[in-house]
């Protein structure tokens, strides 16, 4: 519980200066933070009944698509389908790795015909378009650091993912020891997928930031990556951080 209650703290401010609606959504295992111009809560639950019908049916009769650590070849016309399966391609994982920024990327890019400024998290993974400055505080379970650093993002006129993945904290699968591992780009589904991946490497004592910069050069989308592990930290591309109180 206490991971849901802090994500609240960072956002509850920036919501009331913002003049935005905060909302929750829960349909099953799906939990969204929604920030909002006006309340979309019953046509965000809609949309994400939907999408997670659709992944449902399809794992019904592709069940390699749900159990899979790499990419599988898909075959569907379904949007959601198409974008786990590519993210999958793309950073090396299972389809499954970026499916919750896949639900918060295609309910918001569809929310935005309604809301032009929207921010929908789903366990840390995050689909944003806000016209002014935000924060991330990003929680790292155990570490002395987690919920210390905050990620300052500008305002911008297109949408962008940010995605946290752990080793330590949460049910998804992790190869990795990391305490978080945060992605930047211009898709919540790749920085899902990419987190996974960044995840996986961090297997040691330390974080070994030279494999990790030799890795980043095979994913030209990723604007920006930040990891936690223990008391140490890699920074590299487009991030601000910012020491919280």
């Amino acid at each position: 519980m206490r991971k849901n209650v802090e994500r609240e703290r960072f956002y509850r401010e920036f919501s009331k200066n913002a003049g935005l609606k905060k909302f929750q959504v829960r349909v099953e295992e799906t939990d969204l933070l929604v920030l909002a111009e006006r309340n979309l809560k019953i046509e965000i639950e809609k949309e994400v009944i939907k999408q997670r019908d659709i992944i449902k049916s399809y794992i019904k009769h592709h069940p390699e698509f749900y159990t899979s650590f790499s990419p599988v070849s898909c075959e569907s016309e379904e949007e959601i389908i198409k974008l786990m399966c590519e993210s999958a391609m793309v950073t090396e994982t299972g389809p499954m790795a970026s499916v919750a920024g896949a639900i918060a990327e295609i309910v918001g890019l569809k929310m935005l015909l309604m809301s032009n400024q929207i921010l929908i998290e789903n366990g840390g993974d995050i689909f944003v378009k806000m016209d002014r400055e935000f924060t991330v505080g990003v929680y790292a379970g155990s570490s002395p650091l987690s919920l210390k650093i905050g990620l300052v993002f500008p305002g911008r006129t297109q949408p962008f993912g940010i995605a946290t993945s752990s080793g330590t904290v949460g049910h998804s699968f992790s190869y990795g020891k990391a305490d978080a591992v945060t992605v930047v780009s211009s898709s919540a589904t790749f920085s899902d997928g990419a987190a996974t991946y960044f995840g996986n490497l961090i297997k040691g004592d330390h974080i070994e930031q030279e494999k990790i910069e030799t890795e980043l050069k095979k994913f030209p989308f990723i604007e920006g990556l930040f990891v936690i592990k223990g008391k140490e930290i890699f920074l590299w591309g487009d991030i601000e951080l910012k020491k919280l109180s």
